[in-house]
């Protein structure tokens, strides 16, 4: 390869990857999408490899585009540190953050690790809670970020990614079109759950709460014990539970993960959610 890799249609793969769209994508990085899509046809020209498969119904990395997108993030986040190296200022002061039950098992410790080891003069401060919660105390002023989930259609927050919704649990668990479908699932008040709820009542089917539980490590131990199905984003399953592809089950619709508060466009909030955006803590 003749050439160095801009680095800027590495953090624009990045976005289209992590949203699944180019529009979003472009809302995103305050691009228009017609830039976004060039950046990604350069990349694709300059690599000789298709990064992005694309139709009417979706937008996916390709193979090669995920292994693309690995060694993208850690230049990035070279890059990023090397700026931030030489435009000075320590980053300092308190930061209140949250996060939804949903990202316990993803990488984001790795991440808030990284964080308190980069900038130690930031007194952070973790509390882990439903979305419905954590938006409650952000608008109450008792956290600065927060990490959770929204209705596709809604405008709060920085969408961070785009997911679809999947049933999963034990292999042969799933129960026949006649059956109630056992749930387990978080408390009220819970994204996930209302979006449940509402498609079993669209499709008019009988369904009966086995467990209910506001931690996922407990979701998790209810469903490995095989006391029903619970619903989780496709990139986050837990381990040890699988995807009901071909399970006669009520069609869920997409999430999308934001992060909101106060504290999104001033320090040290805007430099957590920078980490937080371009870390892929769903790899």
């Amino acid at each position: 390869m003749t050439r160095l890799i801009d680095p800027t249609l590495l953090r624009t793969l990045a976005a289209v990857a992590r949203s699944r769209s180019f529009s979003r994508a472009a809302q995103q990085l305050g691009l228009r999408q017609s830039t976004v899509s060039q950046h990604v046809q350069r990349l694709e020209a300059q690599l000789g490899r298709r990064l992005i498969a694309r139709d009417t119904h979706s937008v996916e990395p390709t193979p090669e585009g995920e292994a693309v997108l690995g060694f993208a993030r850690t230049v990035l986040d070279a890059h990023e540190r090397l700026e931030r190296t030489l435009g000075g200022g320590a980053v300092r002061g308190k930061l209140r953050f949250g996060a939804s039950e949903d990202f316990v098992q993803t990488r984001l410790a790795e991440v808030l690790r990284d964080f308190r080891a980069s900038y130690p003069s930031v007194d952070l401060e973790l509390t882990v809670s439903l979305t419905s919660l954590l938006t409650g105390q952000a608008e109450r002023g008792e956290l600065d970020l927060f990490l959770g989930k929204r209705l596709v259609g809604e405008t709060q927050g920085l969408l961070v990614r785009r997911d679809r919704l999947v049933w999963v649990g034990l292999p042969g668990l799933a129960p026949g079109r006649d059956e109630p479908v056992p749930f387990i699932t978080f408390p009220a008040p819970s994204v996930t759950r209302s979006l449940v709820l509402d498609a079993f009542a669209r499709e008019s089917r009988a369904w009966r709460i086995t467990c209910t539980c506001a931690s996922l490590s407990g979701l998790r131990a209810a469903a490995l014990a095989g006391l029903g199905l619970m619903v989780q984003a496709r990139s986050l399953i837990p381990e040890g539970l699988t995807e009901l592809h071909d399970a006669d089950l009520p069609r869920l619709s997409d999430v999308e993960f934001i992060l909101a508060g106060p504290g999104l466009n001033r320090e040290p909030g805007r430099t957590l959610a920078h980490e937080i955006l371009h870390a892929g803590i769903w790899d």
